[in-house]
């Protein structure tokens, strides 16, 4: 039996070790942060495939999405639920461009009109013209997702933090903590904004973008957002609770900013685009989750062989929707069953 030691403990490595277990590897994962980790729980969860930085990029994202179906499959009460999204964050001929684009890839598109998004949607208050419905889309909480995986892998958790990998002879053999060091067969990098870091001293340099994110939940609100809204302001989802999920960045997929402002501004502003979205609701901050999250320099994931034998990488945005269908593609080849031509275009070797 191979032990794998994997490096991080959000949805990432969450999925990776419960990948990995299935295929009959002792794991163990280590982590500063609690199970969840820190971009994981800061995450707004929207699972989807309309947003792709390039063709490649969208038939993997596509993928991600079955893979979160045949997880749900297999463990039942997961925290994924699929409303599908209701999409206006383009208008007018853009708004048909999107359409078209993404039926020619095979993509699932409803266009609505004003009716059909009222009916749909009759507690909106902004009501637009048109809109584009994706019925594929789901959403979870990544931070839950991934405690799951890691109690239905059996998973050794041990939090410490890593200072810095092990090798012997050319090969990766674990990691030293600050509560000591840690062998294995094999190690995974999982650790999001922490990669770069740990793979340094090797040489090898991954240019990660500065991209701070910060997601907000409202007070519990009665059944107002049905589906996963995504508007020119604002894009907004509703959990289990009634609590309103929704990110301080109007755009948060391609958002490029480097700072995220004063923190009582940001969550005020947020507040209200969300209040004119639903008028007539007592709307109020509830809590909030700010992380670093994980962007690779050109957008796109990093997923594959390190710089050295016995070692994998795999850091990403977004690893809501990304995390399952890499921990399959990576496991399998991990064990050397077969190399995935999904994960062709987004190999850690680009950076080299």
């Amino acid at each position: 039996m191979a032990h794998t030691l994997i490096i991080g403990a959000g949805v990432v490595g969450a999925s990776l070790a419960h990948e990995l277990a299935a295929r009959g590897d002792q794991v163990t994962i280590v982590a500063t942060h609690p199970n969840g980790g820190v971009a994981s729980a800061a995450s707004f969860g929207w699972l989807n495939a309309s947003y792709y930085l390039s063709e490649a990029h969208y038939h993997l994202r596509h993928e991600g999405l079955a893979a979160h179906r045949r997880l749900t499959e297999r463990l039942p009460g997961l925290p994924t639920t699929w409303p599908g999204c209701l999409w206006f964050e383009a208008t007018g001929d853009a708004q048909e461009e999107t359409a078209t684009g993404l039926s020619a890839l095979g993509y699932k598109v409803e266009c609505l009109t004003k009716r059909d998004i009222a009916a749909r949607l009759p507690a909106l208050g902004p009501m637009p013209e048109t809109a584009l419905f994706f019925p594929e889309e789901g959403a979870a909480d990544p931070a839950d997702l991934a405690r799951a995986l890691i109690a239905a892998s059996g998973a050794k958790v041990i939090h410490a933090t890593v200072q810095s990998l092990t090798e012997a002879q050319g090969k990766a053999t674990g990691a030293l903590t600050d509560s000591g060091p840690i062998l294995a067969d094999r190690v995974v990098i999982a650790a999001g904004t922490g990669t770069a870091g740990l793979l340094r001293p090797l040489g090898y340099e991954l240019p990660m973008l500065k991209r701070p994110g910060l997601t907000i939940a409202t007070n519990p609100q009665p059944p107002i957002c049905p589906v996963i809204l995504a508007t020119p302001v604002q894009e907004v989802r509703q959990d289990a609770e009634g609590r309103l999920i929704a990110p301080a960045a109007a755009d948060h997929q391609s958002d490029t900013a480097e700072a995220l402002g004063s923190f009582p501004v940001v969550v005020n502003a947020t507040l209200t685009r969300l209040r004119t979205l639903f008028p007539g609701h007592e709307i109020h901050f509830a809590r909030q989750a700010m992380a670093l999250r994980p962007v690779p320099q050109d957008g796109l994931p990093v997923a594959g062989p390190g710089p050295i034998p016995g070692l994998w990488i795999a850091v990403m945005h977004s690893g809501a929707t990304l995390a399952p269908v890499v921990a399959e593609l990576l496991a399998a080849e991990i064990h050397e069953e077969a190399e995935s031509p999904l994960l062709q275009d987004f190999r850690p070797a680009r950076f080299a």
